[in-house]
């Protein structure tokens, strides 16, 4: 299935000069659905994790299915200041602005491998600063899983010249 016939492209969006690579048009289509859920499972089959994160919100549309299927416990690295529990907080720089993620500092045990999963990456902060929340926590990155790779963006090479593990189910241009 050429999944990128699913993704809808949108100029200028959230702000002028980014074209948002979106993905609803995929999830919205139960075909498309499934063979990325089933895509995303074979590549997380291949790495040996103890735990699976996924990045507020979208990551969450696919890491759910990882944690149920492999039976996997699942972490959320959330927005802040929307975790109930001690968090662990990273600022980091987005394309568009600033922000921060946290984890719940009772997520991750010492020397756990997490999976990070997420729907896409460009400049590698968010995806950067979840490797960051795993290794606070005591955790180690065992890789990150994206739906979308938008290679001519730096994200991907960051996260890989840093020694992580980076898959990905398709490739678009970032602008």
């Amino acid at each position: 299935m050429d999944l990128k016939k699913h993704i809808r492209s949108i100029p200028d969006y959230p702000k002028k000069g980014i074209l948002f690579r979106d993905i609803t048009t995929l999830i919205k289509n139960a075909e498309a659905f499934k063979y990325t859920n089933d895509k995303i499972i074979e590549l997380a089959k291949k790495v040996n994790f103890d735990k699976v994160a996924a990045i507020e919100s979208r990551g969450f549309i696919f890491a759910s299915t990882v944690s149920y299927l492999l039976n996997k416990p699942f972490i959320l690295l959330r927005k802040k200041n929307k975790l109930p529990a001690e968090s662990h907080s990273v600022d980091f720089e987005l394309e568009y602005g600033k922000a921060t993620i946290e984890v719940h500092k009772d997520s991750i045990k010492k020397n756990e491998k997490v999976l990070i999963i997420d729907d896409l990456i460009a400049t590698g902060g968010t995806a950067e600063a979840a490797a960051k929340l795993i290794e606070i926590s005591g955790g180690n990155v065992a890789a990150f899983i994206f739906v979308i790779n938008l290679f001519d963006l730096p994200g991907n090479n960051l996260l890989r010249n840093k020694g992580y593990k980076t898959e990905s189910l398709i490739e678009f241009p970032g602008h």
